[in-house]
């Protein structure tokens, strides 16, 4: 039988994965940095030179002959770890170029744009003129995660925008927003019905939702950055109902648990 290793078990990706694979009856283990359950085991932070190491340690303590990441630090060493990997666990991630594009939101959001799939109009931090972007706007950090970090400008009390090049400045949509979860030609949008900071941050209610434009703005930039496996794509209407492609996970995502399908399609995929 196919065994499991997931890593940020921890964190609502891979407690939604953990949960969904035992229910499948699939024997599967948990990692992560900084384990909430004894349960799931303790592996280092994705920086650490020994990350690599240990989960692939722990995936032979548990016989694990698949890893899946769900933490978007751990995507970049994995995906490294997996090219041309001819022995041991098979690792469940995207190359290591598609990673990386992914995972800076600033490069995202150029190559989308670029290839002419819709995205907010985007700036890094510093930029003279933001009023460019309209008000209000919104900054982020290039790389982040989980709605950390995300700050609303151009509105009474706000705090003044980041200037550093670690950051971007985004035009903020205000129309529905959604979570579409893809691998390979399985795709589910769940439209965020309520998030946990009013206008932005993590969704806390979501409702399956058929949008066929939102889906294919959410393909398009998974084929235009070149990635394969589980991804996750956010994607915010402009007022007048645009979708636009606000960033890409590369990796399972945390309201997974809602599109079963995409799991599924992972299991197709690893017999």
């Amino acid at each position: 039988m196919r065994r499991f290793l997931v890593t940020g078990a921890g964190g609502p990706a891979g407690r939604a994965l953990l949960a969904a694979l035992t229910r499948r009856g699939f024997p599967a283990t948990g990692v992560d940095a900084a384990p909430d359950a004894p349960e799931v085991e303790t592996v280092p932070f994705a920086d650490h030179p020994c990350f690599v190491a240990e989960v692939l340690r722990a995936a032979a303590r548990h016989r694990a002959g698949i890893v899946v990441p769900t933490v978007s630090e751990e995507l970049p060493p994995l995906a490294a770890a997996a090219l041309g990997r001819t022995g041991g666990p098979r690792i469940v991630v995207g190359t290591p170029a598609a990673v990386a594009a992914a995972a800076d939101k600033w490069r995202t959001a150029r190559l989308l744009d670029l290839a002419g799939v819709p995205v907010p109009r985007t700036l890094l931090a510093g930029w003279p003129e933001p009023e460019r972007l309209g008000s209000p706007f919104l900054s982020k950090p290039r790389r982040g995660r989980g709605g950390r970090g995300v700050r609303l400008h151009g509105t009474p009390g706000a705090f003044p925008p980041p200037m550093d090049d670690d950051h971007i400045l985004q035009e903020y949509a205000p129309g529905a927003e959604y979570a579409v979860d893809l691998y390979a030609d399985t795709v589910v949008v769940l439209r965020k019905t309520l998030l946990r900071q009013g206008l932005v941050g993590n969704a806390v209610s979501v409702r399956r939702e058929s949008a066929p434009d939102v889906a294919d703005v959410a393909r398009a930039a998974v084929a235009t950055l070149g990635l394969t496996g589980p991804v996750d794509v956010d994607v915010r209407r402009r007022a007048d109902g645009t979708p636009l492609v606000l960033e890409v996970n590369a990796r399972f995502g945390a309201l997974s648990g809602h599109a079963p399908e995409v799991l599924d399609a992972l299991l197709a995929d690893y017999p």
